[in-house]
């Protein structure tokens, strides 16, 4: 791994090399820990990513220190993300806070209204002293990373169209775009994943002149990552998945010893089936 790199810095690498970063979140230490462990094998670039909901269960403060601080230590590109935030003030706060990155959400919102907010979270951004990424979302595709039944409803119904997604990144000057492209948040439990508008990706790719990411990756194909890494996507999120492990290795270890009572013994079953999973997909992502 080269010297510390930036957030965007990396980015850029990305985009040279044909490669997207993994962006995995976390509602706790344990998870955190298992993430970076698999990126450090690989030796590669990964981001953190609390949602609203993860960090103020962790704690907004909590986990920008413990990323700072592993960051520091080690001198390694690990990165932080105020995930799906919906609030300008819950931005601000972010930043505030040391986070590298935030997304502000105003995809069920009109272009006039999510062209607004998202501004007012750059403006911020950019006076804050410090190279913050700031990326919003064009086309709701759900918001619960959990297991579905069913497509959420309205979800990929309003697919993000070049056009569009060329108008919003020179009206609110973001660093990266979140579009609807047949992509929706959670996982279906019974039947495949939509697939991805890999054309669609490509043509917002070369319009809109920013990285892309691709939200609701839980699920989705190797054929479908592959494809759309190709033609632009530098980011994938993956949170679903994670969450499925990590629940289903600590009832493994419970089940296995229902007597146990040491939380680092049952989370470790945990913190494995995560490092496992984000392992595969850092690996799948960077093409390593």
């Amino acid at each position: 791994m080269r010297g510390m790199e930036s957030l965007r810095e990396v980015l850029q690498h990305a985009a040279s090399n044909g490669r997207a970063v993994g962006h995995f979140n976390v509602s706790d230490s344990t998870q955190f820990n298992a993430i970076y462990a698999a990126a450090k094998e690989l030796d590669a670039p990964v981001i953190i990513g609390v949602s609203e909901g993860e960090r103020d269960f962790i704690g907004v403060h909590q986990i920008a220190a413990l990323v700072r601080a592993v960051r520091e230590k080690e001198d390694y590109p690990i990165f932080l993300n105020a995930d799906h935030h919906h609030s300008i003030d819950g931005c601000k706060a972010a930043i505030d806070a040391g986070f590298d990155a935030v997304i502000i959400d105003g995809a069920k919102l009109s272009e006039e209204e999510n062209t607004a907010q998202t501004k007012q979270v750059v403006a911020y951004a950019r006076a804050c002293g410090r190279d913050v990424i700031v990326e919003a979302e064009l086309g709701y595709i759900g918001t619960s990373s959990t297991l579905l039944d069913a497509v959420p409803e309205g979800a990929g119904l309003d697919m993000t169209t070049p056009e569009l997604a060329e108008r919003f990144v020179k009206a609110t000057g973001i660093d990266l775009l979140a579009p609807s492209v047949g992509n929706i948040h959670g996982m279906l439990k019974h039947v495949p994943e939509p697939r991805l508008d890999i054309p669609r990706i490509e043509a917002i790719a070369q319009i809109c002149g920013v990285p892309l990411v691709l939200h609701g990756g839980s699920g989705n194909s190797e054929e479908d990552f592959i494809a759309a890494i190709k033609v632009g996507m530098r980011i994938v999120h993956i949170n679903t998945e994670i969450r499925v492990a990590y629940r289903s290795g600590i009832e493994q270890a419970l089940g296995d010893d229902p007597e146990e009572v040491a939380p680092y013994k049952y989370l470790g079953h945990g913190r494995d089936a995560v490092k496992d999973i984000v392992y595969k997909k850092i690996k799948l992502f960077g093409n390593l």
